[in-house]
């Protein structure tokens, strides 16, 4: 229990989980977007440079908490065009999308732009360099209702308060026993709370549940399904991957991404368009990137037979 008298006796609540946490050892706050925010707070930033292909829950969080930001590009490898000389209040914020930049490409950012902010929500298996300030997100790759973890040696002096998840998991205990469309509208209704949410520690449930995830099966899992996909789509794929260490997804190019997306749900297979809001911006890399990349799953759910049926459907209509 959070607050009040210890009881003893009565019936029983959710199992206190006994693993270990995948990072035990980092700062543990409420989402991932909050991570960001904890290390604004704790280095003291000013402003803070976002590249165009990017979910506006980060703006709307700069915009929310007064920080001033600004907007660069990226190059089709999704590294930063930026050749600016940032002031010592000043970050550039750099998106490990798909997975994509490995931690060596990450300490040459870091000799060149010193002040940078990494974000590893697509790359939650890329292990944290140290004296890199690096952001995660919990319920991009897990069955939780929000939570992050920052990597800093920055502290921030403020005490926070623990943040509360169980008006936050019926969308997932909904899904486990029915289907994801039958409480999609409460995943979005729980997906905008995120926007209000103030900078809180780690939700006990949430911290409970993710000791109970057996980290190694859903990396090897993670591992094998991309690999099925990639076998067959690399030939065709305009992106020239990398392969990660237990990917987001299988990030797969095709000129005509939305007809295809379309497609695929007519087939009940979900192909999320991530940041929608890039399509009003005013970089077309971006803005191609955001309608043509189908991020397919490839996720701990799922093995041979579904990574097959995706496949059926791409090469079919590819």
């Amino acid at each position: 229990m959070i607050s009040g008298e210890k009881e003893i006796g009565g019936y029983f609540g959710l199992e206190s989980f006994s693993g270990k946490e995948y990072y035990n050892d980092l700062v543990r706050v409420n989402s991932g977007r909050n991570a960001l925010l904890y290390i604004l707070k704790a280095r003291n930033v000013k402003k803070l440079y976002v590249p165009f292909f990017l979910c506006d829950t980060v703006y709307k969080l700069c915009e929310r908490e007064g920080y001033s930001y600004e907007f660069y590009s990226v190059d089709e490898n999704f590294h930063p065009i930026f050749d600016r000389q940032l002031g010592l209040d000043e970050y550039l914020y750099i998106i490990n999308y798909y997975g994509q930049i490995d931690n060596q490409q990450v300490l040459l950012f870091k000799e060149k732009y010193k002040n940078i902010i990494f974000d590893n929500v697509q790359a939650f298996f890329q292990r944290p360099i140290l004296g890199v300030d690096t952001v995660y997100s919990c319920r991009k790759f897990f069955g939780v209702p929000d939570g992050g973890y920052v990597s800093t040696d920055a502290i921030l002096s403020e005490k926070l308060p623990i943040a509360s998840s169980k008006d936050r998991m019926k969308h997932i205990l909904g899904r486990f026993e029915e289907t994801g469309s039958a409480y999609y509208d409460d995943f979005q209704q729980n997906d905008e709370r995120f926007y209000q949410d103030e900078l809180k520690q780690m939700s006990l449930l949430t911290a409970n549940i993710l000791r109970a995830v057996d980290y190694e099966a859903v990396r090897d899992k993670r591992n094998d399904n991309y690999a099925i996909l990639a076998k067959d789509l690399d030939k065709y794929n305009k992106l020239k991957l990398s392969v990660p260490n237990g990917p987001y997804c299988y990030p797969f190019y095709h000129e005509n991404g939305m007809e295809i997306k379309r497609k695929l749900a007519a087939k009940k297979i979900y192909v999320a368009t991530l940041w929608p809001n890039v399509f009003d911006c005013g970089d077309e890399l971006a803005k191609d990137y955001a309608a043509n990349i189908l991020p397919l799953p490839c996720d701990q759910r799922y093995g041979k037979e579904e990574m097959q049926i995706i496949l059926n459907e791409i090469l079919e209509n590819k």
